[in-house]
């Protein structure tokens, strides 16, 4: 199995370092870009560069920052201030670093701020960000459900607010705002409201309405922008640019193509809507026919289950260091691709243009799901499968998985 930054380690996976400095090693077979001197992660500092101070992007995952350089770059955006509210996931930070490189390579300024380092983080960083929202003009923001983007945008005083994509949560994010609705996200349980979200509720309710068009014609209008490369249908005002990875595959590759097969991960079965042994039997399933020797772990499975992953199919088990987009960009990636369904489908797709690479994602059986799994669940995911674009389908069914059906 290898490690996130690609060195190959016995059993379980081993999280990255978190020594300040320690830049993160390559994932093997993955060559860097170019050697570098400055620090990574938690010692990175404003660059004293000539930057847009008036475009602030807050990010907290390695796909919302990608997404942002996208953005940058489809807009031809200057060089602008990009904050990222680290979370404490140690797969997420170690992305999150790597990431962090490629957007000082590209001239952006990134702030590094230990969100959720304690029971005062929250304070120290919302009074070292209050000036800068204050003077900022535009804001870029890669995730409306999270509770920190929330509150600072009840700061803010900008009035261009450009949503890019955090994966598949962006169809739920514009169908709830569509409808008027509170937002959560899709797999948590709809059943009662805990104390915390009623306390939260003013802020949660204040977000909602700036991330909401204004009328046409109003004094002052606010407006609301997406960038995404979900098929979403957005509510009437909110204008929408069309994400196609210009600047990965402009940035990066073609790949190397293997002879194999390779099957992507994903957290369903640690967010609560998957079981278990149902997941590890598909995986299994998939790897047997389809021939696929390696499985990319997503940044939040855990360790135990990428063991026994390991042991029962085994799959190498591949930690990658960056976005699986930008991993299978650089290559060497398998000449199909497998997937259940997620972001994936309908980004790989689109960073491997013309590369040959054929993406299938195989659909979610409803006897997989847990007893604990949000009412939604199913729906969701069979909306995400079905419509993704230049994909092939495979059924779920244990009896049916061999045989693929026609392409959507």
């Amino acid at each position: 199995m290898n490690s996130p930054e690609g060195t190959r380690a016995a059993g379980a996976a081993v999280p990255p370092r978190e020594a300040a400095g320690t830049p993160a090693r390559r994932l093997l077979g993955v060559p860097r870009q170019r050697n570098r001197t400055e620090p990574s992660g938690d010692d990175m500092r404003p660059a004293p560069t000539d930057t847009d101070t008036g475009t602030l992007a807050f990010v907290e995952s390695p796909v919302q920052l990608l997404n942002v350089l996208e953005w940058a770059h489809s807009a031809r955006a200057a060089a602008l201030t990009v904050v990222v509210l680290s979370p404490h996931d140690p797969m997420t930070r170690g992305q999150l670093r790597r990431m962090a490189e490629l957007a000082r390579d590209e001239g952006h300024t990134v702030r590094w701020e230990e969100a959720r380092g304690g029971a005062t983080a929250p304070l120290r960083t919302i009074g070292g960000l209050t000036p800068l929202l204050r003077r900022a003009r535009r804001v870029v923001l890669g995730d409306p459900f999270s509770r920190y983007v929330q509150l600072l945008l009840a700061l803010t005083r900008a009035r261009d607010l450009v949503v890019v994509d955090d994966g598949t949560a962006t169809m739920e994010f514009i169908g709830q705002l569509a409808r008027g609705e509170r937002l959560v996200r899709w797999h948590r349980h709809g059943a009662g409201r805990r104390p915390r979200d009623l306390l939260f509720a003013p802020f949660a309710a204040t977000a909602r309405r700036r991330l909401t068009p204004g009328p046409e014609g109003a004094r002052l209008r606010r407006t609301v922008a997406l960038f995404s490369s979900m098929p979403v249908e957005v509510p009437e005002g909110m204008a929408v640019t069309a994400n196609d990875f210009a600047w990965t595959r402009r940035r990066f590759g073609p790949p190397r193509l293997t002879r194999t097969a390779d099957i992507v991960g994903t957290s369903l079965v640690e967010t609560g809507v998957v079981d278990t042994d149902r997941y590890l039997a598909a995986v299994a399933r998939l790897a047997r026919t389809h021939g696929a020797t390696r499985y990319f772990a997503h940044r939040r499975e855990r360790t135990g289950k990428l063991h026994r992953l390991a042991t029962e199919t085994g799959l190498e088990v591949v930690r990658p260091d960056l976005p699986l987009e930008l991993i299978a960009r650089r290559g060497p990636v398998g000449r199909l691709v497998l997937s259940f369904p997620s972001t994936v489908v309908h980004t790989l797709p689109l960073a491997l243009k013309g590369t040959g690479v054929q993406v299938a994602v195989c659909d979610i059986d409803p006897a997989w799901l847990t007893a604990h799994a949000s009412p939604r669940a199913q729906g969701f995911l069979d909306d995400v499968t079905g419509t993704a674009r230049d994909v092939q389908r495979l059924p779920g069914r244990p009896d049916l998985a061999a045989e693929p059906e026609g392409r959507t």
